[in-house]
């Protein structure tokens, strides 16, 4: 190899290795430490929300059948606040952040998942 090569080659691995911590750091940096919500009405996708720590705010969601369902979002928590089912499980259901047990509204045909 001559030196041009060698100073050639020891460039384009500079640059190669730069990339790659680069690349490290921005991942790094742009991990969400917040969960995302799928809410499903009859079965269909309707709504994905991204589960910030900061974010404190309340909608209505209406089911096909007329059913309705006041979701609330709190500091990082996905829930039902009321219902106009005749059970209220959905609404006796604890607030949820993680993946383990979806919400449930039968009677609105309405799940909340979290991914």
């Amino acid at each position: 190899m001559s030196k041009k090569q060698i100073i050639i080659f020891s460039l384009i691995a500079g640059a190669i290795l730069i990339a790659c911590i680069a690349g490290i750091i921005i991942t790094q940096n742009t991990k969400r430490d917040s969960h995302v919500a799928l809410i499903y009405s009859d079965n269909v996708l309707i709504r994905e929300i991204e589960l910030k720590p900061d974010d404190n705010y309340s909608f209505e969601i209406t089911s096909p059948s007329g059913g309705k369902n006041v979701i609330i979002v709190h500091e990082g928590k996905i829930g039902v606040q009321s219902a106009d089912c005749p059970d209220k499980i959905c609404v006796n259901t604890p607030h949820v952040s993680d993946e383990i047990s979806p919400i449930v509204c039968m009677p609105n045909k309405l799940v909340i998942k979290i991914k």
